[in-house]
């Protein structure tokens, strides 16, 4: 075995040894019953329940479908590898399930409708894991994490599902969330426009305050809407910047990190200052000078 394939294995063992703690350690989390008790359950029209909630998942549904044609329409995304076409294609494919999952969970919150809500973002969660191993990290890595992410996905909503249990869950939910605004930072692109996954993060944190925020939105908005229906617009944009990204981007002939790019920016602005600084003291000085005689 390689160097590099042994670093490999040793990085998926280190994570499998720190979940493997986590789960021993930490106590179980339950699924709190209050979450299904939403600020705006009011019947607008057409005798749907919880309407607002429902027809809000209408985006997820036009953007995936876009998004998972434009993966396989004359390769109008430039996708460069198999792995990258089947990562990306999973990933609108479970932005389209979204809509349905979610609508269906809004029609009668609970905890067996809230299956089908959470199952299709969890494989849009793990995709992007695995593009983002394709493209920061090693490309045959992260086609060949794609099925292992997407199932232990699955298996994490099975696990809460039958032992009332939110750990695994939140490890897949919460894990990305942190990893890929990091990894996008630090880790040199192999495209152009890695901006955007900045601005699709900042959406996804938006989004998820504003479910937190659900009643005070509603309260804040005089009952027009709720921090929840906020929220899956938001959330939304997720992927419409992930698209836009992948419309826009193109092989980085230099591969530098953002936070690099951001340090060389700092370190221009302070030279442009201090440059200004002294031709104003120059400047000054000569005008002092005239004055003096």
């Amino acid at each position: 075995m390689d160097g590099s394939r042994r670093k490999k294995w040793v990085a998926w063992a280190v994570a499998v040894a720190i979940f493997v703690v986590l789960m021993v350690v930490t106590p179980a989390i339950p699924q709190n019953e209050d979450y299904h008790d939403f600020a705006d359950q009011r019947t607008l029209f057409l005798g749907i329940p919880n309407t607002l909630n429902v027809i809000s998942n209408i985006p997820f549904f036009f953007v995936g479908v876009a998004g998972l044609i434009l993966c396989h329409y004359k390769d109008y995304f430039r996708l460069s590898s198999q792995g990258e076409l089947w990562s990306w294609s999973l990933f609108f494919a479970g932005v389209t399930a979204v809509a349905f999952g979610s609508s269906y969970y809004h029609l009668n919150p609970n905890d067996a409708t809230l299956v089908w809500d959470r199952l299709p973002m969890t494989i849009a969660f793990t995709s992007i894991m695995a593009i983002f191993i394709i493209e920061r990290v090693d490309e045959r890595a992260g086609a060949k994490s794609l099925a292992p992410l997407v199932i232990a996905g699955g298996l994490s909503i099975l696990y809460w599902s039958y032992f009332d249990d939110l750990r695994p869950y939140a490890v897949v939910q919460f894990v990305p969330c942190i990893a890929i605004p990091v990894m996008a930072i630090v880790i040199p692109p192999m495209y152009t426009h890695s901006s955007y996954w900045l601005w699709a993060a900042g959406f996804y944190l938006l989004a998820k305050v504003e479910e937190a925020a659900d009643k005070p939105i509603y309260r804040w908005t005089h009952q027009i809407v709720s921090g929840h229906t906020l929220k899956h617009l938001c959330a939304a944009m997720v992927p419409v910047f992930l698209a836009l990204m992948l419309a826009k981007r193109t092989i980085e002939p230099e591969r530098v990190s953002l936070l690099q790019k951001w340090k060389v920016k700092l370190i221009t602005v302070r030279e442009s200052r201090s440059k200004d600084g002294n031709t104003i003291d120059v400047n000054y000085s000569a005008v002092s000078t005239t004055s003096d005689q």
